[in-house]
């Protein structure tokens, strides 16, 4: 008889954990209280929110399913996502899309790894700006901490400017 299968969201996502180890990003798991926004997630592990990395998944005109990385302070901005992606316009997902591209984790929580969640991965420039950063291992209970390069090198991540606050692109805020 095999062992029985935690619920979705109870420990961290084997194949997010798989991965890591697999294409050797440096990286620590961290457990905290349960949390629904990444604002409240970086202040449950204490990190400043522009050092975690919010994931919003978003489709386009065309249908295609694109994870656009953001700041956790941030707001993604679908205009300027628009521009960036080439396309004359961007949705977010719905709830039920979400379950679909990522089952294994919970809403809102999937790691920004293009080969676990079938999409492309677009970070916003101030993501770049961190040499670590955190982002949901797919519980609202789990984060993971990595070596912000090889993550982006791993997960072939692209940049632009994505993320709206002030008026300002995040990347040129001082």
């Amino acid at each position: 008889m095999s062992a029985a299968k935690s619920p979705v969201g109870a420990e961290p996502y084997p194949g997010l954990l798989h991965w890591l180890r697999a294409h050797d990003v440096e990286h620590e798991v961290h457990q905290h209280p349960h949390t629904i926004t990444a604002r409240a997630t970086a202040r449950a592990e204490g990190i400043d929110p522009r050092r975690f990395a919010k994931c919003v998944g978003v489709a386009t005109a065309d249908g295609s399913v694109v994870m656009a990385v953001v700041d956790a302070a941030d707001r993604l901005d679908l205009r300027k996502a628009s521009v960036v992606l080439s396309t004359d316009r961007v949705r977010l997902l719905s709830e039920a899309e979400l379950l679909t591209v990522a089952p294994e984790c919970e809403v809102g929580t999937w790691p920004p790894i293009d080969e676990l969640v079938g999409a492309r991965i677009v970070a916003d420039f101030a993501v770049r700006e961190d040499p670590e950063i955190s982002f949901h291992a797919g519980s609202h209970r789990f984060t993971v901490h990595v070596d912000r390069a090889a993550w982006e090198r791993e997960s072939h991540v692209t940049y632009g400017d994505l993320a709206e606050r002030d008026d300002q692109p995040a990347w040129a805020r001082s």
